[in-house]
């Protein structure tokens, strides 16, 4: 398969794509190039190959989860840059 002005154009279309005629070649032979490689790959033989579920063997190692007393207000915002009573300063953002 090979991908021509006219091919390019309808997958520009299709993914709302808009080409410049400058970048269409560079386009087209991006898209051969990438063509090319997977017919490569086609030629691999896979016929005693396992598909491939994950790419390691590792296993989440996950912790128990352990319930701890909220903390105080005090020990929130002990290191706030500022504070106001109970609650953060923080710059305006909103008009």
């Amino acid at each position: 398969m090979q991908i021509n002005k006219e091919t390019l154009q309808k997958i520009a279309h299709l993914s709302r794509l808009e080409i410049t005629e400058q970048d269409e070649q560079k386009m087209i032979d991006s898209l051969n190039e990438i063509i090319a490689w997977v017919q490569k790959l086609e030629e691999v033989d896979t016929t005693n190959v396992e598909p491939l579920t994950h790419l390691t063997e590792e296993v989440n190692a996950f912790r128990d989860d352990i319930v701890l007393p909220p903390l105080s207000h005090e020990k929130g915002l002990l290191n706030a840059p500022k504070k106001d009573a109970d609650y953060f300063r923080v710059p305006k953002v909103v008009d």
